[in-house]
């Protein structure tokens, strides 16, 4: 198991990345149907039909997904992955029934808190990349970091 990151453990520019994980077609259905039940992520038929031409996965699905990687993956903050506020949010290409992804996660920025001493924030873009290397959602989350005890 990957040692807990402190805040001062963590650099602009520091990359950490996660395993896989593949999504099914049951998978979109379902998590569409309590989520976002819209036809081009419940019905493969009735999606070929709109904008994206086939069946994919709602974009919080996909967070939900990048989630459950990043609470898994190599940044294993202590504390938990707690987030202060987002910068940004895309979904740049549909995550499809088959696709496997993975994430790249670079810490754009660090900054010690003023006022808490104990703890401060980390700005980290996080890129959920599918087999093709392509991204299916970029997010830039500023995340609360504690800083390692002393002593």
């Amino acid at each position: 198991m990957a040692r807990e990151l402190y805040l001062d453990d963590l650099a602009a520019g520091q990359v950490y990345r996660s395993g896989e994980t593949t999504v099914s077609e049951a998978e979109i259905v379902r998590f569409a149907g309590e989520f976002d039940p819209q036809p081009f992520h419940l019905d493969a038929e009735a999606a070929r039909a709109t904008f994206f031409g086939g069946l994919a996965a709602s974009g919080w699905h996909t967070a939900a997904l990048t989630m459950r990687l990043l609470v898994d993956s190599e940044m294993r903050i202590a504390g938990g992955i707690i987030g202060a506020g987002m910068d940004e949010v895309r979904w740049p290409k549909p995550l499809r029934p088959g696709d496997t992804i993975r994430l790249e996660s670079e810490v754009l920025e660090v900054r010690p808190s003023r006022s808490r001493p104990s703890q401060g924030l980390a700005k980290v873009r996080t890129t959920t990349l599918n087999q093709h290397g392509e991204a299916v959602q970029v997010l830039v989350a500023n995340l609360l970091v504690v800083r390692r005890p002393e002593g």
